[in-house]
């Protein structure tokens, strides 16, 4: 039985993203040398027929899907990065609207200020005390 590794973990969720591979076949899988999807992708359908389960069929199957699976990984990888990017773009823009509006809302407020103490300057005397109406 194979040592439950990190490696091995990951190695096996990898397996399991191809049909008809779950966690106990890829367990199977693994403590037969096939420890990725890379792994079952470079092999014969010879020697992926010989591990318990798999005849030439389902190695034809799985053997296919691997390579498939490999090539569409960099395509995958890309579109991931270019969200990834456009995602942080919008958070950018974002976050300078909330800081247009809060500073939009400072200017209003820096002016609310200053008409207040204009009318408290015309509404005290020169000693600081209120004119009487």
């Amino acid at each position: 039985m194979a040592v439950e590794t990190k490696e091995n973990i990951m190695s096996q969720s990898q397996l399991t993203d191809l049909p008809t591979i779950g966690e106990h076949t890829a367990r199977l899988l693994a403590e037969h040398g096939f420890q990725s999807v890379a792994d079952l992708a470079a092999a014969t359908v010879e020697k992926i027929s010989a591990v318990p389960g798999f005849g030439d069929a389902r190695a034809v199957t799985v053997r296919e899907a691997a390579v498939q699976l490999l090539q569409e990984a960099p395509v995958q990888e890309e579109e991931a990065k270019v969200k990834k990017e456009k995602d942080k773009k919008k958070d950018g823009k974002k976050k300078n609207k909330k800081k247009d509006k809060k500073d939009k809302k400072d200017k209003k407020g820096k002016k609310k200020d200053k008409k207040d103490k204009k009318k408290d300057k015309k509404g005290k005397k020169k000693d600081g005390k209120k004119k009487k109406k």
